[in-house]
């Protein structure tokens, strides 16, 4: 959860304005003596989450073992 809190001054009339991504949604907001707080809730879809991908070597039969195994002896 993040939260913002604005404080505004008894100057007069003032406004901010700002922008939230798209998965970023208001859970809940208060204005309590001139302090604004709100509390955001980042919702992340699945599109955007980190993932792993496992990295493995490929099975090799003896054949191609021995085919690497003769390039290298060669080179």
């Amino acid at each position: 959860m993040l939260n913002i809190c604005i404080v505004a001054f008894p100057t007069g009339r003032s406004e901010r304005r700002f922008e939230l991504a798209d998965h970023v949604k208001v859970a809940d907001a208060n204005l309590t003596d001139g302090l604004l707080t709100i509390n955001l809730k980042r919702e992340l879809p699945e599109t955007m989450k980190p993932r792993r991908i496992e990295i493995g070597t490929a099975a090799r039969t003896p054949a191609e073992l021995q085919q690497i195994e003769a390039n290298r002896q060669a080179a």
